[in-house]
């Protein structure tokens, strides 16, 4: 069997062990990067594709030598899995590899925006401190996670990771009903309970038709204006636009973002604007430690050996 990989650059740049991974078929043609207009061509006689975030449609679908499409990820909204089911092609996606450096990555934000971290570091830059007549700096409020609540919505293995740390901070946790859904278990409250009461807000559910701008103006007007909002599932979970202007007008005191609904964006997106205040944006790496970016790679060479072997796992149906 032969493999194409159509954007490797995105998630190894040569410091990857990638043995397994080359050894999982034949033959290997390897893109560092794929346009839209390359990828037919680039599919076309085939066995084996591996994408990150590059689409393929029931177009690029329909090459007969098409056998497996393994998606460099965990979701899966850039293939067709409709077009696939009916040209009998399987599509594997990677599970669970990043949830220890996303999880990580959540708190960096949260923390930051708590301790003011980068205004410190940037008024210590900027000379203010060798200027301090005190000892210290104290410009910036800083506050502490104990006794705050954390609101997640998603709780699948990374929901629960972050829940975890959040206990070691002292943070009380709330879980959100599944959004979509009319049924409230037990364990959880309503969406709107979780938005009016948290002091933090963390994003880990999937995009789909119940989560497109599910935090949009009125669930930032209902907001506390002292809370946080932490986006590391995907950009199209919240309305940007809204989210400038809420942060903007000081309905809430802050974000952390790591996902956009373009990416990458251009360069007038508008949370990329510079009179937004206490914003945080990282370019979509929560995900990539070195350690996460090894496991993806190595399970992308057992789904591989794995559906070579008759024995498919981590099937994605429509």
């Amino acid at each position: 069997m032969r493999g194409v990989m159509l954007d490797a650059d995105s998630f190894d740049r040569g410091d990857l062990d990638l043995t397994a991974l080359e050894n999982s078929v034949d033959a290997w043609e390897i893109h560092r990067a794929t346009t839209p207009q390359h990828t037919l061509s680039r599919i076309a006689n085939f066995d084996i594709v591996v994408t990150n975030k590059v689409a393929i449609n029931a177009e690029a679908m329909a090459s007969p030598s098409l056998k497996l499409i393994v998606v460099a990820a965990t979701g899966t909204n850039n293939i067709d899995l409709i077009a696939a089911q009916k040209q009998d092609v399987a599509v594997c996606n990677v599970r669970d590899y990043a949830s220890g450096a996303v999880s990580q990555h959540v708190f960096s934000l949260i923390l930051s925006l708590t301790t003011r971290l980068p205004d410190y570091a940037a008024a210590v830059q900027a000379g203010r401190w060798s200027e301090s007549e005190v000892f210290c700096l104290l410009d910036y409020p800083i506050q502490e996670l104990e006794g705050l609540t954390l609101g997640i919505v998603g709780f699948g293995n990374l929901g629960q990771r972050v829940a975890t740390i959040a206990r070691g901070f002292g943070m009380q946790v709330l879980i959100s009903a599944r959004p979509g859904s009319s049924e409230v278990p037990s364990d959880r409250v309503p969406l709107e309970a979780l938005i009016e009461q948290s002091d933090v807000i963390s994003l880990h559910c999937p995009l789909n038709e119940h989560t497109k701008d599910l935090i949009s103006t009125p669930q930032l007007r209902a907001m506390k204006s002292t809370a946080l909002l932490i986006n590391t599932a995907r950009g199209g979970i919240i309305n940007e636009h809204d989210l400038a202007d809420a942060l903007r007008a000081g309905e809430i005191a802050g974000a952390g973002i790591d996902v956009l609904t373009k990416e990458p964006p251009p360069a007038d997106h508008p949370l990329l604007a510079s009179d937004i205040p206490h914003l945080i944006v990282s370019p979509h790496n929560a995900w990539a430690s070195l350690a996460s970016r090894q496991r993806l790679a190595n399970e992308i060479a057992r789904l591989i050996m794995a559906f070579r072997e008759g024995r498919a796992q981590n099937l994605c149906l429509a």
